[in-house]
């Protein structure tokens, strides 16, 4: 009677704690979460080169890079515990423009795209654009593409659309 009890007892406690807790589908959990957030095919599509993602995690982002090609990808996949403003981003886009850079941003569904391209005395740096996923604050995902020339840059209509796609997947 103990033991069929017990077991009972333990199955309603341990049965709700494992499916709360359980790793759900497209719910970042590990390193190398940001690189389920695209498939290496929609990476090629937008390099334009076979790659492989390799993730990797910094402090408590999570990263997923792509290359080595004319244009290479990072993807960030973050918990944002401050600045839930954006000041930081807007004050660094308005330095950004103050040395010189082209901008461009737009804003549209929880999905602000940003492209930046330096003058030619910073050419190094290189071209810029990136798309970061907001609607799901305060998990954050941001994916960037950097080309070192401008007819290498993605077209930030493609990227907007991986965004799109990463923000159904966490």
């Amino acid at each position: 009677m103990r033991t069929r009890f017990h077991r009972r007892g333990l199955c309603a406690l341990v049965l709700p704690a494992f499916v709360f807790l359980a790793p759900r589908p497209g719910v970042a959990q590990t390193a190398g979460d940001a690189c389920r957030l695209v498939t290496p095919a929609e990476m090629q599509s937008l390099l334009g080169a076979p790659v492989t993602l390799q993730p990797q995690k910094l402090g408590d982002v999570q990263t997923c890079s792509a290359g080595p090609a004319a244009a290479r990808a990072m993807i960030r996949l973050f918990k944002r515990t401050n600045d839930a403003s954006g000041d930081k981003e807007k004050a660094g886009v308005e330095t950004a423009k103050k040395m010189g850079f082209q901008i461009d941003v737009t804003n549209a569904n929880g999905i602000m795209c940003v492209t930046m391209v330096p003058p030619a005395s910073m050419a190094q740096v290189g071209i810029s654009t990136s798309c970061t996923v907001t609607a799901k604050a305060p998990i954050i995902a941001v994916v960037e593409i950097t080309a070192k020339e401008k007819k290498d840059m993605v077209p930030v209509a493609n990227l907007r659309s991986l965004a799109e796609k990463m923000a159904t997947r966490f």
